[in-house]
C-alpha cells in the first residue's frame, strides 16, 4: 500500500501504431507538416517550400518517407538512391520526429522502413522502385533523429 491508503496501479504502455508512408502529392497537410518538423531538425534550415516539395516528388532518387500517429504527421525521413561507378549505393537524410511523438521507437521504425525503401531499389529502374514505395510499412514505434546512413544497394 502507498502512503495514501491505495494501492499503486501498475504502468502499463500501449504500443503506438506509426505508419509510414510515401507521399504522392503534396498536400496543404504536408507543408505544414514539414514546416514545424524541419525547425525541430535544424532551425537554421529554410522550410521546404510546396514547389520544393513537388520537386522532390517529382525525382525518382528520392523517396519522402512521412510517419502518421493516426492521422497525423509526426516524422519524416529521406532514402536517396544514386549510382556510384561500380553499384548504386542510398542515404537516408533528414530523419526528424515531432517532440510529442519522441521515445516511442519511432527512430527505429523509420530507420528500418528507409532501409527496405533502399533495398527494394532495383539498380536498372527508378520507376519500379518509386511504384513500390508507394507501399505503406506499418509499426509500432516513433522516431527521433538520426545521421544520414549510406546503405549498398546493388
Amino acid at each position: 500500500m502507498s502512503h495514501s491508503g491505495c494501492t499503486p496501479r501498475p504502468l502499463a504502455f500501449l504500443p503506438v501504431e506509426i505508419q509510414i508512408d510515401n507521399p504522392a502529392e503534396v498536400t496543404q497537410e504536408l507543408v505544414e507538416a514539414l514546416g514545424k518538423l524541419i525547425p525541430q531538425f535544424n532551425p537554421a534550415l529554410p522550410v521546404p517550400t510546396a514547389e520544393h516539395l513537388a520537386t522532390l516528388l517529382a525525382d525518382p532518387a528520392a523517396t519522402l518517407l512521412v510517419a502518421r500517429d493516426g492521422n497525423r504527421i509526426v516524422g519524416t525521413a529521406m532514402v536517396i538512391v544514386y549510382p556510384t561507378t561500380i553499384r548504386f549505393e542510398s542515404r537516408i537524410e533528414d530523419v526528424v520526429v515531432d517532440e510529442s511523438a519522441r521515445g516511442r521507437g519511432a527512430r527505429r521504425s523509420s530507420t528500418r522502413a528507409s532501409r527496405s525503401r533502399a533495398a527494394a531499389a532495383p539498380a536498372s529502374s527508378s520507376s519500379r522502385r518509386r511504384v513500390s514505395a508507394r507501399q505503406p510499412i506499418v509499426s509500432t514505434s516513433a522516431w527521433v533523429s538520426s545521421a544520414a546512413t549510406a546503405i549498398p544497394t546493388g
